[in-house]
C-alpha cells in the first residue's frame, strides 16, 4: 500500500534521472488554472495554402523519403495520409562524415546525423488527438520504419522522435508534424537511462522500469490509465505539471521491433491519452519524447555495452505539456518544482478519460 504522507512540500528522488524534483503541493495548481496563462490558440484554418505540410503543397518540402499512400499515387503528389521529408533547416545531415577530433581541451564530434519531418496528416486542421486510431497507428508506423532504416547507419548512435505541439513548445509551423533526429553519440539524458538500467539489471537481473510498472500497478494513485499492453502513468517525481509517461507493460526494449497489432495498442494508449489532455488543459502545448533503444552496434572499446540492453532497457513515451516555466532556479540547480503532485494529475487524467470514453461508447451505441 502506498504510504501516506504530508505532501505539502516534498523532495522526490527519480532513479531513473538520477535527479531530485520538489513538488510543491502547497501551492498546489487545478487544471483550470493553467487555463488562464494560455495563449489563444493557434488559428489552424488561416494559412493552408501557403502551408508546405498540406497536400498539394509537395513541391514546397525536400523530396519525401518515406509515405503512406494511395495505391497508384506517385512520390511528392497528393494521395498521402502520412509523410516523410528531410527538415529543411537539418540540425544535422545525412551526408556529413563522422569524425572526432580534440579543439585544445575540448572534443568535436562532426555533424553526421540525420534531421526529418513526419507530417502526420494533410489535413491542415486536425491535431495528433483528433485522428482516428488507424490513422494513429499509422503514424507510428512511419517511426518504426524510419528508426529501422536509420538503424542501418553505423555511423548513427541514436535516433530521437519528438514532437513539439503550439509554439509555446517550439512548433514553428501550425500543421501537426513530428520530427526525427538521428545523432552520431547518445544524447546525456538517454545515456543516464541506458545507465542507469545497466547498472539495475547487473545489481538485480531485473529490468527498473518493469519493476516500476508493477509497484505503481500496486499503488494505484498515480495510473493515469492502463489496458492489458499499457500503463499511462504520472511518475512519482514528475519535473512538470500533467508529466506523463505511456509504458509497455509487457518488456521490450526496441519500439522498431514491433509488430502492426502492437502500434495500434500503442496507438490506443497515446490516443486516449492525448485527448484527455486536449480537453482537460484546453489544448496545452507539449512535448512527446520516445525514448527507445539504441542501434546494438559494437562499440570499440566497450565490448560489455550493449551485452544486457535487451533485458535492462525499456521503451516508453514521455508527454510533458508545457504549463510553466523554467526559471533561474531550475537552470542553477537543476532541480524542477512542480506545482501539480502527480497523484493530482493521475486523477484529473483518469477522470477525463473515463468521462471521453463514455461519450465515445455511447455515441456509437446510438
Amino acid at each position: 500500500m502506498n504510504p501516506q504522507r504530508d505532501m505539502l512540500r516534498e523532495l522526490r528522488f527519480d532513479p531513473l534521472r538520477n535527479r531530485w524534483v520538489i513538488i510543491a503541493a502547497e501551492r498546489a495548481r487545478r487544471p483550470s488554472d493553467y487555463l488562464l496563462e494560455a495563449r489563444p490558440p493557434v488559428e489552424r484554418e488561416t494559412r493552408p495554402l501557403a502551408c508546405p505540410f498540406c497536400e498539394g503543397n509537395e513541391d514546397k518540402t525536400p523530396p519525401e523519403i518515406f509515405a503512406l499512400r494511395e495505391a497508384g499515387t506517385a512520390p511528392n503528389t497528393p494521395g498521402w495520409r502520412v509523410r516523410v521529408v528531410p527538415n529543411k533547416f537539418p540540425a544535422l545531415r545525412i551526408e556529413d562524415h563522422a569524425r572526432r577530433y580534440g579543439v585544445g581541451l575540448f572534443d568535436v564530434l562532426s555533424g553526421a546525423g540525420a534531421h526529418e519531418v513526419i507530417i502526420e496528416t494533410p489535413d491542415h486542421t486536425k491535431t495528433l488527438a483528433d485522428l482516428p486510431l488507424p490513422w494513429i497507428r499509422d503514424v507510428l508506423l512511419s517511426y518504426r520504419e524510419r528508426i529501422r532504416d536509420l538503424f542501418r547507419d553505423p555511423r548513427l548512435r541514436y535516433i530521437l522522435i519528438f514532437k513539439n505541439h503550439k509554439p509555446e513548445a517550439g512548433a514553428s509551423l501550425a500543421h501537426t508534424h513530428s520530427q526525427l533526429i538521428a545523432t552520431p553519440m547518445v544524447p546525456p539524458a538517454v545515456k543516464q537511462e541506458l545507465t542507469v538500467c545497466r547498472e539495475t539489471f547487473a545489481k538485480k537481473e531485473r529490468c527498473l522500469i518493469c519493476d516500476i510498472i508493477a509497484q505503481e500497478l500496486a499503488f494505484g494513485d498515480r495510473v493515469i490509465y492502463q489496458d492489458d499492453a499499457f500503463l499511462v502513468w504520472a511518475p512519482f517525481a514528475s519535473a512538470f505539471p500533467f508529466e506523463t509517461w505511456i509504458l509497455p507493460k509487457t518488456h521490450r526494449h526496441d519500439f522498431s521491433r514491433l509488430s502492426d497489432e502492437e502500434l495500434l495498442h500503442t496507438a490506443q494508449a497515446l490516443r486516449v491519452t492525448l485527448r484527455a489532455m486536449k480537453r482537460l488543459l484546453n489544448d496545452p502545448p507539449y512535448n512527446f519524447i520516445l525514448h527507445t533503444s539504441p542501434p546494438a552496434f559494437a562499440r570499440p572499446g566497450h565490448p560489455e555495452y550493449w551485452s544486457s540492453i535487451e533485458y535492462d532497457y525499456h521503451w516508453h513515451v514521455e508527454i510533458v505539456p508545457r504549463l510553466t516555466r523554467i526559471a533561474g532556479f531550475e537552470w542553477g540547480a537543476e532541480l524542477f518544482i512542480n506545482p501539480t503532485p502527480p497523484e493530482a494529475a493521475a486523477e484529473y487524467l483518469r477522470r477525463e478519460i473515463s468521462e471521453n470514453m463514455k461519450e465515445e461508447s455511447d455515441a456509437a451505441s446510438h
